[in-house]
């Protein structure tokens, strides 16, 4: 069967790379076309980026040569999918001269808070696909779908069954997040050499932002935001990959660890029967480690290849009269950006609303 044609904008940058891994030997995705900004236009990919995956890049796409992404628009017909990897500050222009034609998929932040546009998480909030068909009022006879925050991507996923189940109150949560998360590059040594840094711009605005959007009600074709109270506060600390956050949680209903695990497990079951298909996808969308000390960024975060969340140290919370509590780890250069992003791609691929 002939691959869907893709195209990667940003492709020189960390998050544009990601994409290029995530793709590697993919069975339905070929990328054919990689864009970045004027000043690496005309080069070839091995000369345009300075690659910092742990793989070797395909010679396929070393020796392709980078396209201006402010002419995009120009080729957009050569593609069936554009997965956006631009920074959020400069995104929003070129994701829309491609949403016009094309779906895009994209890590960035450009429309993430648009009312006709999810922030998709499939096994969370996939009833909020149709916010796809309101775009088309737009004009576009394509559409964007942004990932979340990466930071939310698990607290997100850790929530749902709670939700669905129990009823959320409010919740606390702390993370400890990755340097791999600033970027390349990112953090100065000396400054998160031995150290835990207690604040990173605009991200607890962001997590709970899209926490409440994301976990909010579908109202005909709009999404009403989730009604509980969420207070985070994230930090950076000296770990290269993976995120972990500790997370109070005040329900409605009384909730055990016990009934926590129950819903874990209805929800892994309901994820297996809806996506277990689809080639990214993980064997479970919640690992449960029972040993104390786990999870653990160094010897978790890679399980199921980086597209699972780990959760462990479940325990009630007495400061609450339902409460539960819980550390969760997930890896935020994988599930929570580019593999993320083509995990959504083949969903709407197995739905018939991206065609191939």
């Amino acid at each position: 069967m002939e691959k869907v044609k893709c195209a990667v904008l940003g492709a020189t940058g960390i998050a544009g790379q990601q994409f290029i891994e995530a793709i590697k030997g993919h069975p339905w995705f070929e990328i054919t076309g990689l864009y970045a900004s004027e000043k690496s236009a005309g080069k070839k990919y091995c000369e345009a980026c300075i690659w910092h995956q742990e793989s070797e890049i395909e010679s396929r796409l070393s020796l392709m040569v980078v396209k201006d992404v402010a002419k995009i628009e120009q080729d957009i017909k050569s593609y069936n999918i554009i997965f956006s990897a631009l920074p959020g500050e400069i995104a929003r222009d070129p994701e829309e001269k491609c949403a016009k034609y094309r779906p895009v998929i994209s890590t960035t932040s450009a429309f993430r808070y648009d009312k006709d546009v999810p922030i998709l998480i499939p096994e969370v909030n996939i009833s909020h696909i149709s916010l796809i068909e309101k775009q088309k009022e737009r004009g576009w006879r394509g559409f964007i779908v942004p990932g979340p925050n990466c930071t939310t991507l698990g607290l997100v996923i850790s929530l749902k069954p709670i939700s669905e189940e129990f009823g959320i109150k409010n919740v606390f949560m702390t993370s400890l997040q990755a340097i791999s998360g600033a970027g390349y590059p990112g953090v100065p040594s000396l400054d998160i050499l031995d150290n835990i840094i207690p604040f990173i711009a605009k991200e607890e605005e962001k997590v709970q932002k899209e926490t409440l959007k994301i976990l909010g009600t579908l109202e005909g074709k709009n999404v009403q935001d989730a009604l509980f109270g969420i207070s985070c506060t994230c930090t950076r600390t000296n770990v290269r990959n993976g995120h972990t956050e500790i997370v109070f949680v005040e329900t409605e209903k009384p909730c055990t660890p016990e009934d926590y695990k129950n819903a874990i497990k209805k929800f892994n079951e309901k994820f297996k029967k809806e996506f277990g298909d689809l080639p990214s996808a993980p064997k479970e969308s919640i690992v449960i480690k029972e040993e104390e000390n786990r999870p653990q960024p160094r010897r978790d975060r890679d399980l199921n290849d980086g597209m699972s969340t780990i959760i462990g140290r479940i325990r009630k919370d007495d400061i609450f009269k339902n409460g539960i509590k819980f550390v969760l780890l997930s890896h935020n250069t994988k599930k929570g950006a580019a593999k993320g992003g083509v995990l959504v791609a083949e969903y709407l691929i197995k739905k018939g609303i991206i065609k191939r």
